[in-house]
């Protein structure tokens, strides 16, 4: 009998337990209604006033945000500057200048139809008070003299500047200001498509990025020491680089007539120079001696560049400073 009492209280305990816990899920549910209930009511009060009243207008970040982009963010595919001095506005303008087309190739930026009638090359006159470096004056009189050359614009393939962009380091004294606005005027110009543009120098010390003040456009660029990563393969040049006493022609007379090409000669290649141990040009020169054979192809270089040469000198130091003196 105790037993059974003790199941029914139990019992009893476990249905008003039950009772319970649905009784709040209930009281819940009611509370939720009513917020939710409020919530648009309060909605539908806001949207009423703001129909009625003075429209709101979002902040003005505009000119924040741009202040900011301004200041130095770069997108993850351009290179970082090393000229932290120049302006926001010098630092787009050299990530345009170096990166403008830079997925031009033959087939896209270069108009062969110009071509129907033979390779000819123009060169555009020299303007009046203009001045142009002696190695410049060089590479157009190679030009002008030789069986390529045309005076006449319509028949030609290839179009050269007769403005100097051979040193576009701004601290040379060789530096040629308002390029950009003498380029852009050449009615022939046509955002350089099938023109034709040199340049040894570019950039300022000390980081000599390879800055040149000017958009390029579609032209063909012939540069020295072109970064890898800038060059466009198959429609740029790599051209060495040379001094202003670099002679405009060269090779024992009879080598060479009419500027035909190839020559014909003993040598393929052949340098002299120094060979710099550190620093930048050196991990190039370093290089040279892998394709010297002692035949066709002569190489020499000399360790002996700067005061303190000795403290870099290699194996090969003793044995290249020999033969480059011979």
């Amino acid at each position: 009998m105790q037993a059974k009492k003790r199941y029914l209280l139990v019992s009893l305990g476990a249905c008003l337990l039950l009772l319970a816990y649905l009784w709040g899920l209930q009281i819940g549910e009611f509370h939720t209604q009513h917020q939710h209930h409020h919530y648009h009511q309060h909605h539908l009060y806001k949207a009423s006033q703001s129909r009625s009243g003075p429209r709101q207008r979002w902040p003005e970040w505009t000119d924040t945000l741009n202040n900011y982009l301004d200041g130095g963010e770069q997108e993850e595919d351009t290179p970082r500057l090393q000229h932290q001095h120049v302006s926001p506005r010098e630092r787009r303008e050299v990530r345009n200048n170096i990166y403008k087309s830079k997925r031009c190739r033959m087939d896209t930026c270069f108009d062969f139809s110009l071509c129907q009638r033979g390779f000819k090359v123009y060169t555009y006159p020299l303007q009046k008070g203009e001045k142009i470096s002696e190695s410049y004056q060089k590479i157009l009189a190679a030009i002008e003299e030789s069986r390529f050359h045309t005076s006449d614009p319509s028949e030609a393939c290839l179009f050269v500047l007769s403005v100097d962009t051979l040193d576009r380091d701004q601290l040379s004294a060789q530096y040629i200001h308002n390029v950009k606005t003498k380029i852009q005027s050449l009615p022939l110009w046509n955002d350089g498509r099938n023109h034709l543009i040199f340049n040894l120098y570019s950039g300022t010390w000390p980081d000599y990025t390879e800055e040149l003040g000017f958009d390029i456009g579609q032209a063909i660029l012939a540069k020295a020491s072109i970064d890898v990563d800038n060059f466009r393969p198959n429609f740029d040049v790599s051209i060495p680089l040379f001094s202003k006493d670099h002679p405009q022609k060269g090779g024992d007379k009879g080598y060479l007539t009419l500027n035909n090409v190839p020559p014909s000669r003993k040598y393929l290649l052949v340098f002299k120079g120094k060979r710099y141990l550190t620093g930048i040009g050196s991990e190039t020169r370093n290089a040279l001696y892998h394709i010297h054979n002692g035949e066709d192809i002569i190489l020499l270089t000399t360790c002996k560049h700067g005061k303190d040469w000795e403290k870099h000198k290699d194996a090969r130091c003793d044995k290249d400073n020999e033969e480059y003196s011979k």
